[in-house]
C-alpha cells in the first residue's frame, strides 16, 4: 500500500467508475458542440486579482475558499475556484471579441479548487463543464444556454431535476433594491461578519444557509418588486423563449448566485435527491464582468454544470448509463510465434477502429481467458501453433462460448462485421 493518500476533500477517478465521469462530460458538451460553441482551455491558476475583482472580494470564495500561493518571483496566484473569469480573461487577451461577429461562444471542461468543508457532493477539487456566450445582450442567448443544459441532463436520463429562475436586475434598478435591502438587513440580529457583508454586498446575505439568518429573512424585500421596465421585459422574454421550447422552470424570487458578477438572468439546476448539496449546476448573465477585469463592455451569459454532482444525481435516480465496453476484442496467444502474430493483428484491429487488448505477461490459456472475461470483451481471438500452421485463428464469442476458425487475412473484416 502507498505511503501517500489523496489530499482530504479530493478523490481519484479510476476505472470503471471513471468511464461514467467521461460519459457525463461528453453528454454535457455534446449540445454545445452542436450549437456553435468552441472549446477553450485555460491555466489551472491565475492572478489572484482576477478572481478578487470578478468573483467579488466579499464572497466566501475569495475570502475563505481560494487556494493562493506566492511564486519565487513574487507573483500572487490562485488555483482557479471557477471558470468564467478565466475564460473571459483568455478571450479578452486573445482579442476574440474583435475577431468576428459576436457573441463569442466557448465551452470548457476542467478541475476547480475551493477550500471547503468536505462532504458528499462538496469537494476541494471538483470537475465542471461550462459554457460562455460573450459579447451580446440577447434574451435568446440566456434561453439557449438554459435549454442546452436541460437537453444535456435529459440525454443522460435524468428526470428529477428542477430549474430555478430569477432576475437580479441591472445597474439601473439594482441600486434601488440594494438600498431597500440594506435598510431591512440593518435592523436584524446579525453577527459581525454578516453585518459587514450587508454593507459590501447585501444580496450575498440572502444566500446565507444558516437557519438563524434565514429565519429573519422571511419578510426581506424581493428584487422582482424593484425591477425596471427594461429588466422586466428582458426577463419576460427569457421565460417566454424557454417555455416555447417545452422546458419547465420555477420562478424563485429569492434565488441569488454566490458570485458578484451576475446581473439580470440567474438560474440554478437542483436535484432533490442530493440532500443539502442539491445544486448540480447554475449560471446567469454577467454584463459588467468584462469591465471589472479591465476589458471593454461585453454583455455575456454562461453556466457551469458539476460533473461530480451530476454523477451523484444519476446514482440517486438509479440511472445506469449505457457505456460501451472498454474492450471489444481480446487476443490470447498460445506460444511465442502466436504472440508475435497476434500482436500484429491487434495493431491492425486498433487501426480499423476496434477496441482491442492483448494477453500480456506470457499467461497460460486459463489465466488469459480469465483476463479476457474481466476485460468485458465481446470476442476473444485465440491462436496456437496448429492454428498458425493453417493460417487461421479461433474467434470465440464470449457470451455464447461458440468458437470458429477464421482465416488470418479475414479477421479484421470478420470482427467488424460481427460487432456491427
Amino acid at each position: 500500500m502507498s505511503t501517500f493518500k489523496a489530499p482530504r476533500g479530493t478523490y481519484d477517478l479510476i476505472p470503471p467508475a471513471s468511464a461514467t465521469y467521461l460519459a457525463v462530460r461528453e453528454a454535457i458538451a455534446a449540445p454545445l458542440k452542436r450549437s456553435g460553441y468552441g472549446y477553450i482551455e485555460t491555466p489551472g491558476f491565475e492572478n489572484v486579482e482576477l478572481f478578487a475583482r470578478g468573483v467579488g472580494e466579499s464572497t466566501d470564495i475569495v475570502t475563505k475558499e481560494m487556494y493562493t500561493l506566492t511564486t519565487k518571483g513574487g507573483d500572487e496566484l490562485a488555483l482557479r475556484p471557477e471558470g468564467t473569469a478565466s475564460v473571459l480573461r483568455a478571450a479578452l487577451e486573445a482579442n476574440l471579441h474583435k475577431a468576428g461577429s459576436l457573441p463569442v461562444k466557448l465551452w470548457y471542461s476542467g478541475s476547480y479548487y475551493r477550500y471547503e468543508r468536505p462532504q458528499k457532493g462538496r469537494y476541494r477539487h471538483f470537475s465542471q463543464v461550462g459554457a460562455e456566450a460573450i459579447g451580446a445582450e440577447d434574451p435568446a442567448l440566456d434561453a439557449e444556454l438554459i435549454v442546452l443544459a436541460h437537453d444535456a441532463y435529459r440525454s443522460l436520463g435524468l428526470r428529477n431535476f428542477r430549474i430555478l429562475l430569477n432576475s437580479l436586475g441591472d445597474a439601473t434598478c439594482r441600486p434601488v433594491y440594494r438600498a431597500a435591502l440594506q435598510e431591512f438587513l440593518r435592523a436584524l440580529d446579525l453577527d459581525e461578519d454578516t453585518r459587514r457583508r450587508v454593507e459590501i454586498n447585501p444580496l450575498r446575505v440572502l444566500d446565507d444557509k444558516r437557519e438563524a439568518v434565514r429565519a429573519q429573512l422571511a419578510d426581506a424585500p424581493l428584487l422582482r418588486d424593484y425591477l425596471c421596465e427594461e429588466c422586466k421585459a428582458y426577463h419576460a422574454e427569457v421565460r417566454e423563449l424557454i417555455t416555447a421550447r417545452g422546458v419547465d422552470f420555477e420562478d424563485d424570487a429569492r434565488l441569488v448566485r454566490g458570485l458578484d458578477y451576475y446581473t439580470r438572468t440567474t438560474f440554478e439546476f437542483v436535484h432533490d435527491g442530493l440532500g443539502s448539496q442539491s445544486a448540480v449546476g447554475g449560471g446567469g448573465r454577467y454584463d459588467g464582468l468584462s469591465e471589472m477585469i479591465g476589458g471593454p463592455a461585453l454583455p455575456s451569459v454562461g453556466w457551469a454544470l458539476g460533473v461530480d454532482r451530476t454523477v451523484l444525481a444519476l446514482e440517486a435516480e438509479g440511472v445506469e448509463l449505457n457505456l460501451p465496453a472498454a474492450v471489444s476484442v481480446f487476443a490470447v496467444p498460445l506460444g511465442e510465434e502466436a504472440r508475435k502474430v497476434l500482436f500484429g493483428l491487434v495493431g491492425e484491429l486498433r487501426t480499423a477502429g476496434v477496441a482491442t487488448d492483448f494477453a500480456y505477461g506470457g499467461k497460460g490459456l486459463k489465466a488469459a481467458m480469465k483476463a479476457a472475461n474481466r476485460s468485458g470483451a465481446r470476442y476473444a481471438i485465440v491462436a496456437g501453433e496448429r492454428d498458425l500452421a493453417e493460417d487461421v485463428v479461433q474467434l470465440k464469442d464470449m457470451d455464447s462460448g461458440e468458437q470458429s476458425p477464421v482465416p488470418l487475412t479475414e479477421v479484421v473484416e470478420a470482427v467488424r462485421a460481427r460487432l456491427a
